[in-house]
């Protein structure tokens, strides 16, 4: 049976790569190589070298949103992660509905970005009129929106994963630990933590990517108003290709730069956590 999966396994496995790469690494290359042309389609390129790339540093609004982006991705992650961990404590004590208050956390996951910005907009018109208008004149009051916004969307799925990492930790160890006298504090911080850390990992990997890549909650809510001081890296580039005449092979350039931030904030994010992982 091994040697005849050995010998069929390239049959099976090329519908998939070949797949992958007509879906992914043919248009990611040519995303690199217009990146570096002029163009209005992908049949008329013309080559001007890394005059974009200059015309993307250079720009104010692409320079703001990244900053932007960063400050709320460092907000958003802290606020998901520690808010989910503590709801995955608890949640994973003998309490009475801990099915029925995981499954309502986790519901606001299954909609879509799109949906859950229209959502809030309509929650912030109804319920808090005064701050849906301040909405569209500050951008800090949109950046509190889309925290609020995006905390609501993924604490329930980091919790789940999060009592799966609580789950799998061996109660005879923090049986000894009680026994030894560590506190529920201690043994939170000294036990608990240290073995969880792979699942503190995904979680940490998952919440930083999606605050770089957020895009349809923040054209759902804010549009990127008050004069575009509340848009996003995703959003500014989508704006630069589409609502820029002649700035296409600028927005493809903001692509490749965002792309290359998330790439390399996400490795070292995982080779920070992996680090401190404990082997069980």
């Amino acid at each position: 049976m091994e040697k005849a999966i050995k010998k069929y396994l390239p049959i099976f496995v090329l519908p998939t790569f070949l797949a992958f790469l007509i879906g992914f690494v043919a248009p990611f290359l040519l995303g690199l190589w217009l990146s570096l042309c002029d163009f209005t389609t992908v049949t008329d390129a013309t080559f001007v070298g890394f005059s974009n790339f200059v015309l993307a540093v250079q720009d104010t609004v692409f320079q703001h949103s990244f900053w932007y982006t960063a400050l709320f991705t460092v907000v958003s992650v802290l606020v998901i992660n520690v808010i989910a961990f503590a709801i995955a404590l608890a949640l994973t004590r003998k309490l009475r509905g801990t099915n029925l208050f995981r499954t309502v956390f986790f519901m606001p996951n299954l909609i879509g970005g799109i949906v859950l910005g229209y959502i809030w907009q309509l929650i912030f018109n109804g319920i808090l009129a005064q701050y849906s208008q301040a909405l569209n004149l500050n951008e800090w009051y949109g950046f509190v929106g889309l925290v609020i916004l995006v905390a609501w969307q993924q604490i329930g799925y980091m919790m789940i994963i999060y009592i799966a990492g609580l789950q799998s930790i061996p109660g005879d160890v923090l049986e000894a630990a009680a026994i030894d006298g560590a506190s529920a504090w201690r043994r939170l911080v000294d036990v608990t933590i240290p073995m969880m850390m792979s699942s503190i990992t995904i979680c940490m990997f998952l919440s930083l990517t999606n605050g770089f890549k957020l895009f349809d909650q923040n054209l759902s809510l804010t549009a990127g108003e008050p004069s575009k001081m509340s848009e996003m890296l995703a959003l500014n580039i989508y704006n630069t290709f589409y609502g820029r005449v002649g700035w296409e092979g600028v927005g493809q350039a903001k692509a490749v730069i965002f792309c290359l931030i998330v790439v390399a904030i996400g490795l070292i994010q995982l080779r920070a956590t992996r680090s401190k992982e404990v082997q069980q």
